[in-house]
C-alpha cells in the first residue's frame, strides 16, 4: 500500500521515491490508498460539522444537518478522487513532451503521493479553529509540492532540469484543476445544493 512510504516522503523524499519506483503498486492498490487518504478530510470534516460544530468569531456555534454534511462529505470524496485522476491524466499526457512515458497507473501513483499530504493535512479540520486549519493546509500544500519536484524526476526517468520545467508546468495544471473546482462548487451552491444548516 502507498501508505508505507508516507514517513519517507517526508523526512527523505528522493530515496523513496526512487523505492517506490523500484516497486510500483498495482492500479486497484493505488486507487485503494487514494480512497483512504480522500476519506481523511471528510470524515474529519464531516465530524466536526455535525457533532462539534464550528465556531467563527463570537457568534453562536454552527452545526450542519447529518444529512447535508453526509452529502458533503461524498461530494468532497468524489471531488478530490476526481481532480487526482484528471491530474494523472495531465501527467501522462504531458510525458511525451518532457522525453518520457508513463503509464496511467504510474501517474496515478506519481499524483496520489504527491497529493497526500494534502490529504492527511485534512485532519486539521477535527479542530473547528479557521487559522489552524489554513495553516495546516499551507504546510500540507508545501509538502506537496516539494514531493512533485522531488518525484518527477525519478518517476518519468528524466533529468532533473527537465523534471523541474514540468513539475511546474504541472504545478500550473493543479492550480487550475482547484481553481475550476471551487468555481464548480458555487455553481452546485447556487442550485440550492449548499450546506444545511442546524439552528
Amino acid at each position: 500500500m502507498l501508505v508505507k512510504h508516507l514517513w519517507g516522503l517526508y523526512v527523505q523524499p528522493k530515496d523513496e521515491w526512487i523505492d517506490i519506483d523500484t516497486h510500483h503498486e498495482s492500479l486497484l492498490s493505488v486507487v485503494v490508498s487514494l480512497l483512504f487518504f480522500a476519506l481523511i478530510p471528510a470524515m474529519s470534516a464531516w465530524y466536526t460539522a455535525t457533532v462539534t460544530g464550528w465556531k467563527l468569531g463570537v457568534g453562536e456555534t454552527t452545526y450542519l444537518s447529518s444529512s447535508s454534511a453526509t452529502i458533503m462529505a461524498v461530494a468532497m470524496i468524489i471531488v478530490s478522487i476526481t481532480l487526482v485522476a484528471t491530474f494523472a491524466i495531465f501527467v501522462q499526457w504531458m510525458a511525451g513532451n518532457f522525453g518520457s512515458s508513463s503509464s496511467f497507473t504510474q501517474a496515478l501513483e506519481l499524483t496520489t503521493y504527491t497529493a497526500a499530504p494534502i490529504f492527511i493535512t485534512g485532519i486539521a479540520a477535527l479542530i473547528p479553529v479557521a487559522w489552524v486549519i489554513m495553516i495546516a493546509l499551507l504546510v500540507g500544500v508545501a509538502f506537496s509540492v516539494r514531493a512533485l519536484y522531488t518525484g518527477v524526476p525519478v518517476i518519468m526517468h528524466i533529468t532533473e532540469e527537465r523534471g523541474f520545467i514540468y513539475a511546474s508546468s504541472l504545478l500550473t495544471v493543479g492550480l487550475v484543476l482547484f481553481v475550476a473546482s471551487m468555481g464548480f462548487t458555487v455553481v452546485m451552491w447556487s442550485f440550492g445544493l449548499g450546506p444545511q444548516f442546524v439552528i
